[in-house]
């Protein structure tokens, strides 16, 4: 039986009520951003939007409380819309890491990418797959390129976008995929060979050949950017900085290839807060293949 959410009157106009038809959570709990919400796929997802103060779960209800620079009239229908799509393609309220494997799927700002996300770690290091003969090295990339809407595979960490192919459309395919990556972990099946995983720090260049600008620019990008990007079931990864024009160029993969908010992240989010942390040095971000 899928979800049936509805809003709920509430005597507080911050407060955004919905009900389900289904229980949401079996106790009542309250999360905020300082809250770990790696185990609340579901509440996790909510932060992603700049207005949310926090979430309440309780039995049947949610209970979103908002910031005050907008009002509910205004979104909440979206929001509604956002969770329900959620919980009907599988992604969960709250997983336990201990128990059996999971997976569930997660939109990303990417319309023709989506993000499916395993309770384990999958791989060591990031790995596109632009094609299948690409994915030689990866039995589970190689495997999901069976399916003809297949475009692209980016696997990292404990995560999996996928990129469809131009006419096809995610809504008649997220069960389908979910339920054949969760079968093939489940099975025991190699995800990708041992040789080709080894662990490393950085994905594409080596910190002693680098001046002393550059190394600081791709630590910032590792450590700072990296996570906030992963969020979106993309990656980025340094390429280079030209000490002249203060440019600085990376690689985009995942979701955020070809992501029509890529160039609004780059320059309104990477860009700035390299220039913040480098001023009179970084003058511009961009990106080889955006």
């Amino acid at each position: 039986m899928n979800y049936l959410l509805e809003i709920l009157k509430s005597e507080n106009k911050d407060h955004l009520v919905i009900s389900s038809n289904k229980i949401i959570f079996s106790k009542r709990i309250k999360l905020d951003e300082n809250s770990d919400l790696d185990n609340y796929p579901l509440v996790k997802q909510l932060f992603f939007l700049p207005f949310v103060k926090s979430v309440t779960l309780d039995k049947h209800l949610i209970i979103i409380e908002k910031l005050d620079f907008l009002e509910w009239s205004d979104v909440q229908g979206e929001v509604l819309e956002e969770i329900t799509k959620n919980l009907n393609d599988g992604m969960p309220v709250f997983i336990n890491s201990n128990l059996a494997i999971s997976i569930y799927a997660e939109r990303t700002p990417n319309p023709k990418v989506m993000k499916f996300v395993a309770n384990k770690k999958l791989v060591n290091n990031p790995h596109e797959f632009k094609s299948k003969t690409d994915a030689s090295n990866c039995p589970l990339a190689e495997a999901l390129f069976i399916h003809k809407f297949v475009s692209e595979v980016y696997i990292d960490f404990n995560f999996i976008s996928i990129s469809l192919k131009l006419g096809f459309d995610w809504e008649n395919h997220i069960m389908d995929i979910r339920e054949f990556i969760l079968s093939y972990i489940k099975d025991g099946n190699t995800v990708i060979e041992k040789k080709y995983d080894i662990e490393k720090k950085f994905d594409s260049i080596l910190l002693d050949e680098l001046d002393d600008t550059s190394k600081e620019i791709a630590k910032l990008i590792d450590e700072q950017i990296k996570p906030a990007v992963s969020q979106d079931g993309g990656n980025i990864i340094f390429q280079s900085f030209d000490n002249e024009s203060g440019e600085v160029k990376v690689l985009l993969q995942g979701a955020c290839s070809g992501c029509p908010s890529s160039t609004v992240t780059l320059k309104n989010g990477i860009e700035t807060m390299l220039k913040n942390y480098l001023p009179q040095k970084v003058r511009s971000v961009t990106a080889i293949n955006g």
